[in-house]
């Protein structure tokens, strides 16, 4: 296993890099055609290429991405190591592990009837040309294992909140700055109105929710204007929501089309939307469960769940109504991050753990 991650570590894999993404591709395909004992379709939509295994008739469907957010050239920074039981490298824990622990976990099933394997290029950007293969084949199953790295601790991830996107885009009417602002209509006080706005939004969405689990509405990237004497004939909030129900989305939804303009003159285009549902604990529960007595049985401690704000593929299998159990992948930390890292040692039992959900899933 350690061998076939420093392979699949080694290729790098930037999401933004088609090339990069296709190469990868082969590498995955080479090993899991190794190990499952057939080669995978391969789904090459936009440029960005997927691959796909599918023995039988589908019930359970295996979730993972070998794209990365690591530029190329990151290998030459951050170089595969392994030391003391730890292994670094770009996208080893996010989530290139994880895909080993697929492979090797599948390797000693008797039979793959009844099991799919779907590894997607785009996760890293939001999944924009493999949402469709994702959900079209999550419809077909009775259960989704995403094996995106485990939370803190090695929780698998029972709940992920929801993500929307919006570009708030004020069109305003330049003027000289000095010479007659007053013909002009400032976009950028129009703008910063809208952020005022924004930090409300959030509150009336589900005020009664948990502590550390409510809606969250963030203005984050904000430019306006041209020139420095020039009135600002336009400006763009960006907005990243998060939230924990469907709902929830909902709402912040139609309260942000619904934002009023307070700047005389001033017009507001709102871009964007609700991007990938949320994952709600209900449509992990019963995997939770069948999880954590397995887990029980092969001599772990208590299997942990968590509920985390980070999105992923996940989403959308639980979006269409297929049970899903995310977080099933590598222990460790670090994703995205030059502390990058996995817990060698772990990566056995999750894959025996792993193995034992899939098999009570075909019967």
């Amino acid at each position: 296993m350690v061998a076939d991650l420093k392979e699949l570590v080694e290729c790098e894999s930037f999401s933004s890099d088609l090339e990069a993404v296709a190469r990868s591709a082969d590498v995955v395909a080479a090993q899991g055609t190794r190990l499952l004992g057939a080669p995978p379709e391969r789904l090459v939509v936009d440029g960005v290429t997927h691959l796909r295994w599918a023995f039988g008739t589908p019930r359970v469907l295996l979730l993972g991405h070998h794209d990365t957010v690591w530029p190329m050239g990151s290998l030459a920074t951050h170089p595969w190591s392994l030391e003391d039981g730890v292994a670094r490298g770009p996208g080893i824990f996010d989530m290139k592990a994880g895909l080993v622990q697929i492979f090797h976990a599948l390797a000693s099933l008797p039979s793959l009837e009844g099991v799919c394997v779907l590894i997607t290029g785009d996760e890293e950007v939001g999944s924009g040309t493999s949402r469709a293969l994702i959900e079209e084949t999550a419809r077909q199953c009775a259960a989704t294992f995403v094996l995106e790295a485990s939370a803190d601790g090695g929780a698998v991830k029972t709940a992920r909140k929801g993500t929307s996107s919006y570009e708030l885009v004020v069109h305003g009417k330049a003027a000289h700055s000095g010479l007659e602002p007053e013909k002009g209509v400032n976009a950028a006080i129009e703008a910063a109105h809208l952020v005022l706005a924004l930090e409300g939004l959030a509150a009336t969405a589900d005020a009664d929710a948990p502590e550390g689990w409510r809606t969250t509405v963030t203005p984050t990237m904000t430019w306006a204007g041209s020139t420095t004497n020039t009135v600002p004939a336009e400006a763009t909030v960006c907005v990243d929501v998060r939230v924990p129900t469907l709902a929830a989305q909902e709402r912040v939804d139609a309260a942000i089309r619904t934002l009023k303009v307070t700047v005389p003159g001033a017009r507001l285009e709102v871009r964007g939307g609700p991007a990938r549902p949320p994952l709600e604990e209900t449509s992990s529960a019963a995997l939770f469960t069948r999880a954590r007595e397995i887990a029980g049985r092969q001599g772990w401690g208590p299997l942990l769940s968590a509920a985390v704000g980070g999105a992923s593929d996940g989403n959308f299998t639980g979006g269409v109504g297929c049970p899903t159990l995310d977080g099933l992948g590598a222990v460790g930390g670090g994703a995205h991050a030059d502390h990058e890292h996995v817990i060698v040692a772990e990566m056995v039992p999750r894959t025996r753990l792993l193995t034992a959900l899939v098999e009570e899933h075909v019967r």
